[in-house]
């Protein structure tokens, strides 16, 4: 079922590919930074209704719409904010038009879940954004056989598999461990294409391929009913052991201000993904184990929120094309959510439903904080470049 599901949405995009390749390469309706933003606001809205709707899960008590959300939480975090936005960044730097769809069919994706979260057409959109991604990267890969490249193609084609599994089973359950994989593969192979300008033994980069196939492989199995979850968190902690011992954030941390701040966040990142792969060999996957929730957040908020925290501040100003401003307030968010989360993994053990709602409410804290501070930073750098033109525009007069 999951091939069919696949096989139908690949015909749509693949008629969508071809009309969009002779249409949208040629021009846009609207200035290519003007298309960007619009298409970024869904990602907005999935991210700050998707964190409550996130806290409404754990038992916070919040409005029934946001109750109503918590099926879908998971697909509106995973497709609606990071599907959209990676798929954005992949279309800017493939500075074609057809790529672009990706990134409109996830929005669109993730404004039906918000309007009907129990309607298919959310699920379909997200599957035919996926699979317009994975197309894309795969594009790529054929014309430049890299690793790195084929690491990124593996995590988009993740999310595709992801996207199957949940249309056919009908729930997005089984889906996680192929959207976790979307998440720390593309990390995975952003910091591998990183490795090729330091001294990085060629065997390192074939092994952390290796352990990212391994990675694809058992969460595929998983989803298919059959073993994968051991194999799935000794891939994971392999992937932090690598990343600790190689990755250039070793050496960056030894320098000062904004560099100094992306080691830490990815370094950060890196230890709570070994915490969250040790939890999962010791059996906190599997639905129900009172550690899941602690295994997973440790990688999606630990491992994935800080790599966004750390790589924000190059990758906004590159989709934007606006300038933004770093400054050490930065640290705040970062701290915040590294305390909250260890308070809400601390819950795991002494069974504190207290302790793990303040981690949540403080973990979504953390995230509000973060992106107030992005946008804040770009509304600021919008209106000085105004006042420059204007002020430039009177001088010639």
């Amino acid at each position: 079922m999951a091939a069919i599901s696949i096989s139908i949405a690949a015909a749509a995009v693949d008629s969508l590919t071809r009309f969009s390749s002779s249409r949208l390469a040629m021009s846009f309706p609207i200035p290519l930074k003007r298309l960007r933003v619009v298409l970024a606001l869904p990602a907005i809205a999935a991210l700050v209704i998707g964190v409550f709707a996130g806290l409404a899960r754990i038992g916070v008590a919040l409005p029934g719409y946001f109750a109503s959300l918590t099926i879908v939480h998971g697909a509106l975090m995973v497709g609606g904010l990071f599907g959209t936005l990676i798929g954005l960044e992949r279309a800017v730097a493939l500075a074609r038009g057809w790529p672009y769809l990706a990134p409109a069919l996830s929005g669109a994706g993730a404004v039906c879940l918000l309007v009907a979260p129990s309607s298919l057409l959310g699920a379909w959109l997200m599957l035919a954004a996926s699979l317009v991604m994975t197309w894309a990267c795969f594009d790529v890969w054929r014309g430049q056989r890299a690793i790195h490249l084929a690491t990124l193609a593996a995590a988009a084609l993740a999310w595709s598999l992801g996207n199957a599994v949940w249309l056919t089973v009908g729930t997005l359950i089984p889906a996680v461990p192929l959207w976790m994989a979307f998440l720390i593969l593309t990390i995975a192979g952003e910091r591998l294409e990183l490795s090729r300008f330091v001294p990085t033994p060629r065997w390192a980069r074939r092994l952390l391929a290796a352990v990212c196939a391994l990675l694809l492989i058992a969460a595929t199995l998983h989803s298919l009913g059959l073993w994968g979850l051991h194999a799935y968190a000794l891939a994971l902690l392999m992937l932090a052991a690598w990343l600790l011992r190689f990755d250039v954030a070793r050496r960056t941390i030894r320098t000062a201000g904004l560099t100094r701040y992306m080691a830490i966040c990815l370094l950060s990142g890196y230890v709570w993904l070994a915490i969250g792969a040790v939890l999962g060999l010791a059996g906190a996957l599997p639905v129900g184990d009172p550690l899941r929730d602690a295994a997973l957040h440790s990688i999606l908020l630990g491992f994935v929120i800080s790599m966004v925290f750390g790589h924000a501040p190059i990758i906004v100003p590159a989709l934007t094309r606006l300038s933004m401003r770093w400054h050490p307030g930065f640290y705040i968010p970062l701290a915040v959510l590294q305390i909250t989360l260890m308070l809400r993994v601390a819950s795991a053990w002494n069974s504190s439903i207290a302790w793990r709602e303040w981690g949540a409410i403080g973990n979504a804290i953390a995230l509000l904080i973060f992106f107030s501070m992005i946008i804040e930073s770009l509304l600021a750098a919008r209106d000085g470049k105004r006042v420059r033109r204007e002020v430039s525009h009177g001088n010639s007069l």
